[in-house]
This record gives structure tokens, C-alpha cells and sequence, in this order.
């Protein structure tokens, strides 16, 4: 049961990183049209930048007064976190099936 629920987790990181290659890259288009030159600017290859997914996790997209922004670099920000704990929770629920007989 617990392997189950730990691919189940899989399963929504799967969800959440289709999301993210979805609105990820709609935002960082957005950042090059309308605020080129600004700190959020990250220049080409920004999908995979550290720097770019840092702001974009620290939701540094709020300090700039762009609505149409906020509302495409939320849905990223939500998919990634999405990811990111769901993989974590079903490496732990691995972990636990290898301990727990």
C-alpha cells in the first residue's frame, strides 16, 4: 500500500511538471517582452536557470506591478512546488517500504 500511494505521488509530479512546462515558459516570455532590462530579465535559457527558478519559487514576480505577470508565474510557481513535494514525498514513502517490513 505504501509503494501505491508513493506512485501516486509520482503521478501528481508528473501532473505538476506538465503544468510547469506549460506556464514556465509563457512567463519567462512575458518577462523578455515587457520587462526587458529589468532584474527579472534572465536573457536566453532562462527555463533551466537557477537564478530564473530561485525568483521564481521566492515569487519575486510580486514586486513588479505586472497582474498579467502574477497571473501567469502563479500557476508556474504552484507547479513546481507541486513537483518538487511530490517527488519528496514518494522518495519518503519509498524510504519507509524499504525500512518498515
Amino acid at each position: 500500500m505504501i509503494l501505491f500511494l508513493a506512485l501516486c505521488f509520482v503521478g501528481v509530479a508528473i501532473a505538476g511538471a506538465s503544468a510547469f512546462v506549460i506556464f514556465w515558459p509563457l512567463t519567462l516570455v512575458h518577462v523578455r517582452d515587457r520587462h526587458a532590462g529589468t532584474p527579472a530579465d534572465f536573457g536566453p535559457g532562462a527555463f533551466a536557470s537557477p537564478a530564473a527558478l530561485r525568483w521564481l519559487l521566492a515569487g519575486g514576480y510580486r514586486s513588479t506591478a505586472d497582474h498579467s505577470l502574477s497571473g501567469l508565474a502563479t500557476p508556474a510557481r504552484i507547479a513546481l512546488l507541486t513537483t518538487l513535494v511530490s517527488l519528496a514525498l514518494a522518495g519518503l514513502l519509498w524510504l519507509a517500504a524499504e525500512v518498515l517490513p
